[in-house]
């Protein structure tokens, strides 16, 4: 399967094989292999997760240098914590349209009471 192929098939944006071009070579997906497979799943999943793609750009090229696991790592912890902030501020937002429904539900019983 040409790469071409491959995009169509595994739905890879051509952004990240260009992105994967700067990381690994212009010539990374001449011949591409399972490994390859595997790198660019990795890439769409820190897409998937919020990464950018300069984000994803740096995250691949730690992984490819000695030590590069604890880089990574700290890019995982940072968007987690970014992640977790903005379900805190969703629930919050949520719980406010609860109130309000609430409110709006107690005032429609007052009105119009059953009987």
């Amino acid at each position: 399967m040409d790469i071409q192929k491959a995009c169509g098939c595994y739905h890879i944006p051509p952004s990240l094989l260009d992105a994967y071009r700067r990381v690994y070579g212009p010539g990374a997906l001449d011949h591409w292999s399972d490994q390859d497979l595997e790198r660019l799943s990795l890439m769409m999943t820190l897409q998937d997760i919020g990464f950018t793609l300069d984000e994803v750009e740096a995250y691949m090229g730690q992984l490819t240098r000695d030590c590069g696991c604890q880089a990574c790592l700290s890019m995982l912890e940072r968007r987690r914590a970014a992640v977790l902030e903005q379900i805190h501020f969703e629930e919050k937002q949520l719980a406010r349209l609860d109130y309000l429904r609430h409110k709006l539900q107690c005032q429609l019983a007052q009105d119009h009471p059953r009987r």
